[in-house]
């Protein structure tokens, strides 16, 4: 296995095909690195390196019973980085790993990034409070909390099977797959990381990371997000980059690279290329 081992002495697990530029993907909770398959295929395919790593506590990474914080997430993929070497890197993260990636380039990626990209991403921050009147209520993300420990198995069937991929939309095309794989990246990783985790990626507060961040940044969102609607996330991140462009996709949901890969990929190749 593919494997570095940080200072604290978790083992993150990590993917490593071709050569060329890298392009580095983050995933989203409660997931994998196999999140990225249909995109790390694409890019290998246009002569990129591509990397998908495991999150602590997430797939075949150490189920950590501490460090499930973004700090910490964010400093191990900065001993990735450096493990692996990687210099005018790619990095693209999806809802919490778009919220990793954030926390990355602003804190240890000076000299290695090339360009960002956010995709349904959790930042600036999720929760509702007097500084964020609009965000999702505390008590949706303590739901999560609740269901999680009462039955995870069943929990991670009904979030794939609903809104993630609006399979809960009418007219919606479900896909049975997506479901099961979704189940079973889940399923793979530790529960009590996963708990945890729901409070980093609703509680964490991206503002300052945003604002530091100067390398081109591409937010991409779906205006039928369900899970992290687009009106409290993508369309105020991007006032807080510098260099910041944001791209709406009608109709789409927050599983999106992969309800709509043909047009994600196509899309993110163009912002690479350009």
């Amino acid at each position: 296995m593919n494997t570095i081992t940080t200072k604290d002495g978790a083992q993150i697990y990590f993917k490593d095909w071709g050569a060329g530029q890298p392009i580095v993907f983050h995933h989203g909770w409660p997931l994998s690195g196999d999140d990225w398959d249909n995109q790390m295929l694409f890019f290998l395919g246009k002569g990129f390196r591509v990397i998908a790593h495991d999150r602590r506590g997430h797939g075949r990474s150490s189920q950590t019973a501490t460090g499930n914080d973004m700090d910490t997430y964010a400093a191990d993929v900065g001993e990735l980085a450096a493990a692996l070497d990687l210099r005018d890197a790619i990095h693209i993260g999806h809802s919490t790993g778009g919220g990793e990636v954030t926390r990355y380039v602003a804190r240890h990626g000076k000299g290695r990034v090339a360009k960002a990209v956010l995709i349904s991403a959790i930042p600036p921050v999720m929760v509702k409070s007097d500084r964020n009147p609009n965000g999702t209520p505390i008590a949706v993300f303590d739901d999560l909390r609740a269901q999680l420990a009462a039955n995870r198995a069943q929990f991670y069937l009904d979030v794939p099977s609903g809104p993630f991929y609006g399979f809960n939309r009418k007219g919606a095309k479900v896909s049975e797959g997506l479901i099961r794989n979704w189940w079973r990246q889940g399923m793979m990783g530790g529960a009590n990381a996963h708990y945890d985790c729901i409070k980093v990626f609703s509680e964490t507060d991206f503002t300052e990371d945003l604002k530091k961040i100067d390398v081109p940044v591409l937010v991409m969102h779906g205006d039928d997000d369900q899970i992290v609607p687009i009106t409290d996330s993508a369309q105020l991140s991007v006032k807080l980059l510098k260099n910041g462009t944001l791209k709406v996709y009608k109709g789409f949901p927050h599983g999106m690279f992969s309800t709509h890969s043909d047009e994600i990929n196509r899309d993110l190749l163009a912002f690479i290329k350009a």
